[in-house]
């Protein structure tokens, strides 16, 4: 049992690559941790008013439980696309984890500023010049400079295409 999780900003290709990866490893699945901050977000009447449902105080203890839950049910490797620039969510996250003896591979997709801004303008999915992920790209800038670099093996995509970086970590996480 093993945790490959995917970081990075908005628009590096979390999503595009997890899929790849878990093609590449046998007995993975994947799990968007996103799908828990949209059942926090349907609970009625609403939780406090936020900018992100990762500052809820029960998405990260929910996602490592949703994680540990399905990893015992399923065995095998857990490939999760998400974006944690908070350093303090992912200690938590990451210990919640470590606390349950579930290991990770913690990798970051980057891309210089300029790649990912001509991605973001071209993005043919969620639509060009999202707002949304245009909005991370300096907190994911600060994040990689002051500690996320650092707590996580670096694919740098800027030349590289989603396969390439997915056989880049599926290596990494056969080991």
């Amino acid at each position: 049992m093993t945790i490959a999780w995917i970081n990075g900003t908005h628009g590096v290709g979390k999503t595009t690559t997890a899929a790849l990866v878990q093609r590449l490893l046998p007995d993975s699945r994947v799990f968007d941790a996103e799908k828990v901050g949209e059942t926090l977000m349907d609970i009625r009447p609403e939780l406090p008013a936020t900018s992100n449902f990762q500052h809820w105080p029960p998405w990260r203890p929910l996602v490592v439980e949703t994680a540990r839950h399905v990893l015992a049910y399923t065995g095998g490797t857990l490939v999760v696309p998400m974006t944690v620039l908070f350093e303090e969510y992912w200690r938590e996250i990451s210990a919640g984890l470590a606390g349950h003896g579930i290991p990770v591979r913690h990798f970051v997709l980057h891309a210089d500023q300029e790649t990912l801004r001509a991605r973001i303008a071209g993005d043919t999915v969620t639509g060009p010049d999202s707002p949304f992920r245009l909005r991370y790209l300096e907190p994911y800038a600060e994040a990689a400079r002051t500690w996320l670099h650092a707590e996580a093996e670096v694919v740098d995509t800027t030349h590289l295409a989603p396969a390439q970086a997915a056989l880049r970590i599926a290596g990494s996480v056969k080991g």
